[in-house]
């Protein structure tokens, strides 16, 4: 059955979606996060397909879950926008965050039904609110740059955005990417949701262009680094030269790779008083909710599970 030759599953299986899904630390992790949650016999395997495959490559992969008794989900990175837009029809229920954002990063079953949702909003958000004091935004009056206009940052600036937070938001989103396609796909979505904050979109074809926005930031804001650069592919969206916004966070969606993003930031550090995150903390929240949804078990976002979860999780860094 094409290059992946799927194979029915005999134990409960989860899936990974990605580009080099081995080298992920969920390889090590889950078998331990498995026996703490008492998920006897589940496994969890990797698919790695080119960026941009051909639309039948996804087709496949999704068939052959909604097929398969024991395969129970897969959880998407990278793939999550060209695996929406190849099998849209293949699911038979999608949810809001889905539909609005025209992605998939979380595949479940529910009652024979293959379902379709976009978490990462949900495990963005919880993830930066691990990081960020209370009323940050409000209290500092910053701004938040956003390199790449994909999944996860479209995924961010929906959660920043929301209702809920009231007058607690940036002052000002930029977005830059390396191409007008991805930032005009951003701009429509974020039309659909109503985003209520200044939004300005930059096309930043090389680095030089992302550091001019990073050079005007102003103090306290957040520089985000939501490119596939430094993970999947080798490098960083900013040069050397950039300057960091003054008691700024530099955030990196990645926590695996060069990381040539968290090495600038950390050169600057002591200068402009920086606060750097790695995508660790996301990635814990990014799984943890996951396999709450595919296995149809309660996950706490804090707590002592959850910190135990994370306890385990940070021996396999």
């Amino acid at each position: 059955m094409g290059e992946h030759n799927y194979r029915k599953a005999d134990k409960p299986t989860m899936y990974f979606i990605g580009v080099t899904t081995g080298k992920s630390s969920i390889m090590k992790v889950f078998p331990e996060w498995a026996r703490y949650l008492k998920l006897h016999d589940y496994v969890i395997k990797g698919i790695d397909f080119r960026l941009h495959d051909e639309p039948e490559a996804y087709r496949e992969a999704v068939a052959f879950i909604r097929e398969d008794p024991l395969s129970l989900g897969a959880l998407v990175t990278t793939h999550k926008i060209d695996l929406f837009k190849a099998c849209r029809d293949m699911f038979d229920k999608l949810g809001p965050y889905a539909r609005i954002m025209e992605e998939v990063s979380c595949i479940s079953k529910r009652n024979g039904k293959l379902q379709g949702q976009a978490k990462d909003p949900i495990s963005s958000g919880l993830a930066l609110e691990d990081f960020l004091p209370d009323n940050y935004w409000k209290e500092t009056g910053a701004e938040i740059l956003l390199m790449g206009a994909g999944g996860a940052a479209i995924a961010l600036t929906s959660y920043l955005a929301g209702e809920e937070r009231g007058s607690n938001k940036p002052s000002g989103i930029y977005v830059s990417n390396r191409s007008r396609k991805g930032l005009a796909g951003m701009k429509n979505i974020h039309q659909r949701l109503q985003v209520d904050i200044p939004v300005k979109y930059i096309l930043a074809p090389v680095p030089e262009e992302n550091d001019r926005v990073v050079n005007k930031l102003k103090p306290y804001s957040l520089v985000i680094n939501a490119t596939g650069l430094g993970k999947d592919t080798p490098g960083s969206p900013i040069t050397d030269a950039a300057v960091f916004p003054e008691n700024g966070i530099a955030w990196d969606f990645n926590y695996r790779g060069d990381l040539v993003f968290i090495k600038q930031a950390y050169t600057r550090q002591k200068e402009r008083n920086l606060k750097i995150e790695d995508g660790w903390i996301y990635f814990i929240h990014g799984w943890t909710r996951f396999i709450s949804e595919v296995c149809n078990i309660h996950i706490p976002v804090k707590g002592p599970v959850f910190a135990e979860l994370a306890k385990i999780a940070v021996k396999f860094r």
